[in-house]
């Protein structure tokens, strides 16, 4: 028998009150999360505990559907590689959120199981039953409540049935807001990640203008390092985003993000033109970009998504010198 199981995370703030969880269905799901956290660590919590609370039928194979490609992408692809390298990427630097990823190493071992990618917050049951109960967690810490932790798996022992704090706090303490990267070379579709990393964390948490924050988010995408780390990309970018490149092509969001990964370009500063609020949710920013291969004139639209703002669309044009 194949277990059919959706697992998703939520993040208020981004890091900020986050939750996971499980769900196969209303009798059998599983809930959890933190008083500080990001989208990641909660994707990659909820798989955890969905290994963790099926360990005592190991050779029931799992079907995983989970709508962050860059947990995905972490245990079918890049786990071996950073696992030879001594848990570091390829530029060196530390993989994000190591512990959590470390304990799903293990939590694995002689499991059969498959992902299955689907679209986030487009109708589908098990993942927007997930994400219900995942974001109710969050919410729960963000407002002080009781927060819902489920049924759980029959017949999983209790220590299975509790939650695990001390993996969670370990990688909350780990986490850098600097280390999650962000947009504008080409690719797109993991992960549901962090703030900007322009403002510290005790910056990120008070009240700054809507248009301060999607420049701030604006900039962060225009630094290399941050088009490199999927997992930021994955956040920034909206679900449905797409760009206009300045020969023309159509980029999708995964295309980009692929595009991104394998040449991340060149750093680019900005000199904002404008930022127009066209409503609540929406903000378009206009500004002039400067590299070393010439200056372009850039438009993007932002939307405000479940508390995150997200690049929509993007459109850049090269500047001709006319001297």
């Amino acid at each position: 028998m194949t277990i059919i199981a959706a697992a998703d995370g939520s993040a208020l703030g981004n890091p900020g009150p986050a939750g996971w969880a499980w769900y196969v269905d209303d009798s059998c799901w599983r809930a959890g999360g933190w008083p500080h956290g990001t989208n990641n660590m909660g994707e990659l919590m909820a798989v955890l505990d969905l290994f963790r609370s099926t360990a005592h039928v190991p050779d029931e194979e799992l079907l995983i559907l989970c709508d962050s490609q860059y947990v995905i992408n972490c245990i079918t692809k890049w786990m071996p590689g950073w696992k030879r390298k001594g848990w570091r990427k390829a530029d060196g630097k530390p993989v994000l959120n190591v512990d959590l990823l470390k304990d799903i190493d293990q939590a694995i071992v002689g499991r059969k199981y498959t992902f299955e990618w689907v679209k986030g917050h487009a109708g589908h049951d098990l993942n927007e039953a997930a994400d219900e109960r995942a974001r109710a967690v969050a919410t729960a810490f963000q407002q002080g409540t009781a927060a819902p932790s489920g049924p759980g798996f029959a017949g999983a022992g209790p220590v299975l049935a509790q939650p695990v704090p001390a993996t969670a706090a370990r990688a909350v303490r780990s986490f850098q807001p600097h280390s999650e990267p962000t947009l504008f070379g080409e690719s797109g579709i993991f992960g549901q990640p962090d703030l900007f990393s322009e403002l510290d964390e005790d910056a990120s948490t008070q009240e700054l203008p809507a248009e301060e924050i999607v420049v701030a988010l604006e900039r962060e995408l225009l630094r290399p390092d941050v088009r490199t780390d999927i997992g930021r990309i994955g956040v920034l970018l909206h679900p449905d985003f797409a760009e206009i490149g300045s020969s023309g092509r159509f980029w999708t969001r995964d295309a980009m993000m692929v595009a991104l990964e394998e040449d991340p370009g060149e750093p680019i500063e900005l000199e904002v033109l404008s930022a127009d609020r066209l409503n609540e949710n929406t903000i378009l920013l206009n500004y002039r970009s400067f590299a070393h291969s010439g200056s372009a004139l850039r438009s993007s639209v932002w939307l405000l998504d479940r508390g995150q703002w997200r690049l929509r669309f993007h459109q850049g044009t090269p500047e001709t010198d006319l001297a």
